[in-house]
C-alpha cells in the first residue's frame, strides 16, 4: 500500500506537471497568478536549459514573513543596485520595520514600492510575455506570493564599452566623442547637444527574435511631419527574425535597393546627428550598433565632413572641390586612361605619348587588361590591410602595394604609366569621406572601365549620360537626390559644394524643411562695433 503524499509533496507533483506543459502559446495567453511558486514553475519552463537565469528567494519582514522572488538575467543587470537597493533593502532593512498588512493582499506589493525599493524606475505588470520582454532587457521583476501583479525594476547595467575617439570619422578641431552599442547611452550624447524638450524620441521594437530597440529622433517644429510618418511606416513594415547591426534596418528601409548609391548617411559622430536633426532630418538609433543612420540623405551630404563646420567658410569650400575631383578621378581616372590609349592616341601630346608608348613596348596585355589586373591587386591589397590586425595591416597595405608594383612593372607585366594611374585613382578614392559612397565609386569604375575598352570615350559619355539619368530619377524618403542643384534650390546651395559663411546661412534648405526655416537672424555678418552702439 502507498503511502499517502503530503500536501508540500502534492503540490510540487502538481508545479512539475504543470511544468511539462507549458509552451509559448499558453505563456503569451497567460497571467500572473497569486500562487508564487507557480509563477517561478512558468519562468523557469520558459528558460529551461538557460543558466544565466537568476531566480533568489527570500522572505520580507519581521511580524509578517512575506516570500517573494527576484528574477533577473546575470550580465544584464547592474549588481551594486540588485545588492544596494533592493536586496539589502528587502531582506534587512525590511526587519526592522513594522509591517502589518496582510500577506494575501497587493497592498504589500504597494507598500514595497512605494516605501522600500530606492530604485529609480519600477512599474507593475502581470503579463508573462510582457515581463520576459522586460527580462530579457536587462530589467528585474519582483515577485510576491499572493499578489498577481509583479514589479518591473529599471537595473539594466552590465560590461559596455566607454565612449571613446572615432575610429572612421576622425577631426582635428571637432568633438572626440563618438557613439558606442548601448542606444541609451548614444540618446544622452545627442540630448547633451540639443537641450530642448523638441527632440523627440520614439522607440520600435523590431525582430521576431531579437526584439531589438530600435528608435527614430527628430527635432518637432523643424522636420516635415510627413517625413517622420513615411520613415515610421517603413520601420512597422519590417519583419525579420533579427537585426544583427545599422546596415540591416538600412537596406529594409531605403528607396531603391539595387542602387549602388547610398541613400542614408551612417554616423559614429553624436556632434554630426546634431547637425542633422537642425537640418530638419530624422535619425536612427539601433541598439547593438555604434553607428547611425541620418534621413534622407543626398549626393552633396557624403562629400561633407564634420571637420567642415569647426573652420572658416574658405578652407571647407577648397576641401570640398578638392573631394569631388577625387570623387571624379576615382572613377574615370583607369577608364579616360584606357580610351585615350586604346583609341584616342591623337588627344594625347606627342611627347607624352612617346614616353606612354615606350613604357608599354614590352607588355604583353592590352590596357583594359592591364587596368583590370592592377585594379584588382590593389583593391585585394585594401581589403586585406582592413581585415588583418591593425599593425599587420598597414605593413601588407603599403608594402605590398610598392612591392607588387615594381614587380609588376620589372616583369613586364604592366607599365609604369599605369601604376601612377592606378596609385593616383587609389589616393583619390581615400579623399571621398562616406565609405559607402567610395564602395559605389569603386564597384562603377569596373563598369566604366569596361566601356572604356569597348567603346572608348563614346563609352565613357555613355556610362555618364547613364549615372546622370540614375541620380536624377533617385530618391531618398522623397527627396530628389541630385538637390539642391535638381531642382535648384537657391537656399540649399549655400551648403552644398560651396560652404557659406555662418552668418550668411540664415535659413535651412528647402528640400528638407518647407516651414521652420529662419535658422539665424538677419545682418548678422560680424563687424567692429560702430560708435555708440556700446551705449544702447
Amino acid at each position: 500500500m502507498k503511502k499517502p503524499l503530503t500536501i508540500e509533496e502534492q503540490k510540487k507533483k502538481k508545479l512539475k506537471k504543470l511544468q511539462e506543459k507549458i509552451t509559448d502559446d499558453v505563456v503569451n495567453k497567460a497571467d500572473l497568478g497569486s500562487d508564487l511558486d507557480r509563477n517561478l514553475v512558468y519562468f523557469k519552463g520558459v528558460f529551461e536549459n538557460v543558466s544565466d537565469l537568476i531566480i533568489k528567494e527570500f522572505k520580507i519582514g519581521r511580524e509578517v514573513r512575506k516570500k517573494a522572488a527576484l528574477i533577473y538575467i546575470g550580465g544584464t543587470v547592474d549588481k551594486k543596485i540588485i545588492n544596494d537597493n533592493v536586496l539589502q533593502e528587502l531582506m534587512v532593512i525590511s526587519r526592522d520595520r513594522s509591517i502589518e498588512v496582510e500577506p494575501t493582499s497587493n497592498q504589500f506589493r504597494d507598500l514595497i514600492q512605494n516605501s522600500l525599493l530606492s530604485v529609480g524606475e519600477v512599474n507593475t505588470n502581470n503579463k508573462f510575455d510582457k515581463l520576459i520582454d522586460k527580462l530579457l532587457n536587462g530589467n528585474g521583476l519582483l515577485l510576491f506570493d499572493g499578489s498577481d501583479q509583479a514589479l518591473t525594476l529599471g537595473i539594466q547595467g552590465g560590461e559596455k564599452r566607454s565612449v571613446t575617439v572615432p575610429n572612421t570619422e576622425r577631426v582635428v578641431r571637432g568633438p572626440k566623442e563618438a557613439f558606442i552599442e548601448s542606444f541609451k547611452v548614444n540618446m544622452t550624447l545627442i540630448r547633451k547637444r540639443i537641450k530642448t524638450p523638441d527632440l523627440k524620441f520614439e522607440s520600435f521594437k523590431i525582430g521576431r527574435v531579437s526584439k531589438t530597440d530600435v528608435v527614430i529622433g527628430y527635432l518637432q517644429g523643424i522636420v516635415q511631419d510627413e517625413l517622420i510618418e513615411e520613415v515610421k511606416q517603413r520601420i512597422n513594415r519590417i519583419d525579420i527574425d533579427i537585426i544583427s547591426a545599422s546596415g540591416v534596418v538600412e537596406q529594409l528601409i531605403e528607396d531603391e535597393p539595387f542602387s549602388p548609391f547610398p541613400q542614408m548617411n551612417s554616423t559614429e559622430r553624436p556632434d554630426a546627428v546634431a547637425g542633422a536633426l537642425n537640418e530638419g532630418r530624422v535619425v536612427v538609433i539601433i541598439d547593438g550598433s555604434p553607428y547611425t543612420l541620418l534621413l534622407p540623405a543626398v549626393f552633396t551630404h557624403f562629400i561633407q565632413s564634420s571637420e567642415d563646420y569647426y573652420h572658416r567658410f574658405l578652407f571647407p569650400t577648397a576641401i570640398r572641390l578638392l573631394r569631388l575631383l577625387g570623387f571624379v578621378i576615382a572613377l574615370l581616372a583607369p577608364s579616360i586612361y584606357i580610351a585615350l590609349t586604346t583609341f584616342h592616341q591623337e588627344m594625347i601630346p606627342t611627347p607624352l605619348l612617346i614616353n606612354i608608348a615606350a613604357s608599354r613596348a614590352g607588355v604583353p596585355f592590352p590596357s583594359l587588361i592591364e587596368a583590370l589586373m592592377m585594379e584588382i591587386s590593389f583593391e585585394a591589397l585594401r581589403e586585406a590591410g582592413l581585415r588583418l590586425p591593425k599593425t599587420v595591416g598597414q605593413a601588407v597595405s603599403i608594402v605590398g602595394a610598392l612591392v607588387v608594383g615594381e614587380a609588376a612593372v620589372q616583369a613586364g607585366l604592366v607599365s609604369q604609366a599605369m601604376v601612377i594611374v592606378v596609385a593616383l585613382t587609389g589616393i583619390a578614392s581615400f579623399m571621398i569621406p562616406a565609405y559607402n559612397l567610395g564602395l559605389a565609386v569603386r564597384l562603377l569604375r569596373f563598369g566604366i572601365m569596361f566601356l572604356a575598352g569597348s567603346l572608348g570615350m563614346f563609352g565613357i559619355t555613355f556610362a555618364m549620360l547613364a549615372l546622370l539619368i540614375h541620380l536624377s530619377s533617385l530618391r531618398s524618403f522623397g527627396v530628389p537626390y541630385l538637390s539642391p542643384f535638381a531642382p535648384l534650390d537657391l537656399v540649399g546651395l549655400k551648403d552644398a559644394i560651396f560652404k557659406a559663411p555662418e552668418w550668411f546661412k540664415n535659413q535651412r534648405a528647402n528640400f528638407l524643411v518647407k516651414e521652420d526655416q529662419q535658422r539665424i537672424k538677419k545682418n548678422a555678418k560680424p563687424k567692429p562695433p560702430q560708435e555708440g552702439e556700446e551705449d544702447e
